[in-house]
């Protein structure tokens, strides 16, 4: 999955697909501002897991000090997105997109 090439918004959408999938979550109920411990009732387990696939799927791991502050699915779009800006930082130019 490349996702240096992701609109925040596909970001969103590949989240909520995850926690859809992973925890079983109602996709209705999620949005942006979503908590994940409050209002999806995640809990630090689950939120490694979630931490665990994001790697498998991106190939970056977040940094602890960064999934410390994570709280909502739009915080995980934020960290994917600052993600994919340091993929992007680490590609030669020619090969930016």
């Amino acid at each position: 999955m490349v996702v240096s090439t992701m609109s925040r918004e596909e970001l969103a959408t590949l989240v909520m697909d995850v926690l859809v999938e992973m925890f079983g979550l109602e996709r209705a109920a999620m949005s942006l501002e979503s908590d994940l411990y409050a209002d999806l009732d995640i809990d630090s387990i689950d939120a490694v897991d979630l931490a665990v696939r994001l790697k498998q799927m991106t190939g970056k791991r977040l940094q602890p000090e960064v999934f410390k502050t994570i709280r909502t699915i739009g915080d995980v779009v934020g960290a994917l997105a600052d993600l994919s800006s340091d993929l992007s930082a680490d590609l030669p130019a020619e090969q930016v997109p």
